[in-house]
């Protein structure tokens, strides 16, 4: 089948050349992009298993140096810092992204696509119908800067529990929906921006996955996080410094992902426009 398929070459060698080299240039430069977002993200993971504690310590392994005398991190289980409100179930049937006044957050965009550290302003959130009943959601169940939002399902275990920070929404409305778990502190521990890192760091997600249930979906309630041991620094000025570190690192992750789509779509550009359209 492929060799009577019609190609079209320049009868010209120089040219051919002239394509294959620029083509190839363009290519070895996003080869070198991809490689220095892998370097980014193996020094983000290794930066987490350092800059928190690992199971049984009560020190993490590198600390800032106006902090080493600070003495231990305060040692507590997720139930004694955080309360867990009530969310709603609504599906993606009950939600739209053109209008809306009350924003809602899926646990499938928790999977795919929201940043550790969610800022509304900076992420696409869809609305709650207009015409779906939102009288019954109590005003303690409407998210907070500071609250940490678990997604409670998942086929894969990497995955169970995954979860996001809210540091900001803009004045806006916004709620934890289907699958997932709204965790709000008790009293003000953790500093807004820890939370998100703490979650994600390596002692605290083993525990998560070890509480997961299930075979083919994975699950976790609000219950068996509760029981989760976390650790954080009681000065909240470390707290932030760790924070500021993660999140200017995540933030050359992010610059290096969005330069390399932009390659990629130039390269898409460029071979649409070296070689000619074949009609069918």
């Amino acid at each position: 089948m492929l060799q009577n398929f019609p190609i079209e070459i320049p009868k010209n060698k120089n040219e051919q050349q002239k394509i294959a080299s620029c083509l190839s240039s363009l290519d070895e430069v996003i080869t070198a992009h991809i490689q220095k977002l892998e370097l980014l993200k193996d020094h983000k993971k290794g930066l987490m298993q350092n800059l928190f504690p690992q199971k049984g310590e009560r020190v993490p392994k590198y600390r800032f140096l106006e902090y080493e005398k600070d003495g231990e991190w305060e040692e507590k289980t997720v139930g004694e810092v955080y309360d867990f409100k009530i969310t709603n179930s609504f599906s993606r049937e009950c939600l739209n992204y053109e209008k809306g006044k009350v924003k809602n957050i899926h646990y499938g965009d928790i999977h795919l696509k929201f940043s550790t550290l969610f800022d509304i302003t900076k992420e696409y959130v869809p609305f709650i119908n207009q015409e779906v009943s939102i009288k019954k959601i109590k005003k303690e169940s409407y998210c907070i800067e500071g609250d940490m939002i678990f997604a409670d399902a998942s086929e894969d275990l990497n995955d169970v529990g995954k979860s996001i920070e809210i540091i900001n929404l803009n004045n806006e409305k916004l709620v934890s929906g289907l699958h997932t778990l709204l965790a709000r502190q008790r009293e003000k521990k953790i500093e807004i921006g820890f939370g998100g890192y703490l979650f994600k760091s390596d002692w605290v997600r083993r525990q998560i996955q070890r509480e997961a249930q299930g075979t083919k979906v994975l699950g976790i309630s609000a219950t068996r996080i509760s029981d989760v041991k976390i650790s954080y620094p009681k000065n909240p000025q470390e707290q932030q410094k760790i924070t500021s570190c993660l999140s200017a690192l995540d933030d050359l992750i992010k610059e290096e992902v969005g330069q390399i789509e932009q390659l990629n779509l130039h390269k898409k550009g460029l071979m649409q426009g070296l070689f000619p359209k074949i009609e069918n």
